[in-house]
C-alpha cells in the first residue's frame, strides 16, 4: 500500500518512549464489518486531532527492525488498525491489512513469490486444517496429556502474573483460542494474535467477529514469521506459544527473537509435544525419532537448554504425560 502524504495530514514517527506503559482502550467504535477491507484513513497532524494521542504503535519493520510509521485512525484494535498503512522510513517498504489480519512478513506486497515453510508449517496453512483445528483437532491434544484449553489459560495466566497490564504477542496463535483469552480477559493493555498461517487468521478473525466485545478490544491480528517478529527490541511484555515450537522450521531462531522483543523482567510462556524424558531408555529414542521425524519434539532438557543458551533466566516447567508448559524471562 503505497502512503502518500496530503496537507492538513502528515505522516506521524512513533515515539515510543512519551507513552505510559498502560495507555487507556478505545472501546467506543461501531466498527460492524462482515469483512474488512484494505484502506487508509488519513489523520490530521497535532495541531487539528482531537483524538487521544496516548496510545503508541510498537510494530516494526520486519526487514531492518526500524519502528513504522503508522498514517490512518488512532487505537489498537481491528477497525483502527485495519484503516491504516504503515511504512518504514529506513528502508521504504510499505505494509498493509489483507481483509481481515496485517501482514508484517519480509515478503508482504511481493506479488509473485511466496515463501513456503516446512511441511510440519505449511500443514497448519491448509484451509482444511484450519478450519478443523479448534473443531476437532486441538480436543484431540488431552490424549497426550494437555489439560485442555481452559486450565492451559489459569496455568499461563500464573506465569504472566509480571506482565499484567502490558503487552501480551501470542505467536503461532492458531485460530486465536487462546489470543481471544487473552484479549477478553481484561488482563492486557493490547494482545496481537500473530500467526504465518493466513487461514488460521481468516479462521481466527471468523471466531472473532462473533463476538462485538472482542471485535472492539484491544485485539489485533498479524501475519509474521515466529523466525523475524515485527516488534522493536524490547518492546513487548509477554509472548505466549501454544502447542507451537515443534512446528517451527527453526525453534532456536524462534526464541532467540522472542528473547530480542522482550522487555527485561518479560515472560516467555510455550506449551508443546515431549519427544522423551530423561527415564525414556536411550535404545528406543531414534525410533521415536523416525517415527516424529516430521515435527521438532525436544526432551525437556533439551527445552530448558535451548532457552537459557538464547539468553533467557528462571526457566521452570510443568510435566504431564507428553505435555509440558514451560516458562523463562528475558534478565
Amino acid at each position: 500500500m503505497a502512503i502518500a502524504s496530503y496537507s492538513p495530514y502528515s505522516l506521524r514517527p512513533i515515539d515510543h518512549t512519551s507513552f505510559p506503559k498502560c495507555p487507556p482502550l478505545r472501546r467506543n467504535s461501531q466498527f460492524r464489518p462482515s469483512g474488512i477491507r484494505a484502506t487508509v484513513a488519513l489523520e490530521p497532524d497535532s495541531s487539528t486531532q482531537s483524538q487521544n494521542t496516548s496510545e503508541v504503535d510498537f510494530f516494526a519493520c520486519a526487514v531492518c527492525y526500524e519502528p513504522l510509521i503508522r498514517k490512518g485512525p488512532l487505537g489498537f484494535n481491528l477497525p483502527a488498525i485495519y484503516r491504516s498503512g504503515f511504512k518504514c522510513t529506513k528502508c521504504n517498504k510499505s505494509y498493509s491489512s489483507k481483509n481481515v489480519y496485517l501482514d508484517l512478513t519480509v515478503t508482504a506486497g511481493a506479488k509473485e513469490y511466496d515463501e513456503f515453510k516446512p511441511a510440519r508449517t505449511e500443514l497448519f496453512r491448509s484451509p482444511l486444517v484450519s478450519f478443523l483445528y479448534e473443531r476437532g483437532w486441538r480436543q484431540n491434544f488431552n490424549r497426550r496429556g494437555f489439560p485442555g484449553p481452559d486450565e492451559e489459560f489459569k496455568m499461563a495466566q500464573e506465569y504472566f502474573k509480571p506482565a499484567e497490564g502490558g503487552l501480551l504477542v501470542d505467536v503461532s496463535c492458531g485460530s486465536g483460542l487462546f489470543s481471544r483469552k487473552f484479549a477478553t480477559s481484561g488482563t492486557y493493555s493490547r494482545v496481537v494474535a500473530l500467526d504465518f498461517s493466513e487461514n488460521m487468521l481468516r479462521q481466527c478473525y471468523d471466531f472473532i467477529k462473533q463476538d462485538d466485545a472482542i471485535l472492539t478490544s484491544n485485539l489485533a491480528l498479524v501475519r509474521a514469521d515466529v523466525s523475524r517478529l515485527p516488534f522493536s527490541s524490547g518492546s513487548v511484555d509477554a509472548v505466549h506459544a501454544g502447542a507451537a515450537l515443534h512446528c517451527w522450521p527453526s525453534p532456536s531462531n524462534a526464541i532467540a527473537e522472542i528473547n530480542r522483543i522482550l522487555r527485561s523482567g518479560g515472560v516467555f510462556v510455550g506449551t508443546t509435544f515431549l519427544r522423551a524424558s530423561s527415564s525414556t531408555p536411550s535404545i528406543l529414542r531414534p525410533f521415536g525419532q523416525r517415527v516424529l521425524q516430521d515435527y521438532a519434539y525436544l526432551t525437556k532438557e533439551e527445552i530448558e537448554d535451548l532457552c537459557t543458551s538464547c539468553g533467557l533466566t528462571n526457566y521452570t516447567s510443568k510435566v504431564q504425560q507428553s505435555f509440558i508448559m514451560f516458562s523463562a524471562q528475558k534478565p
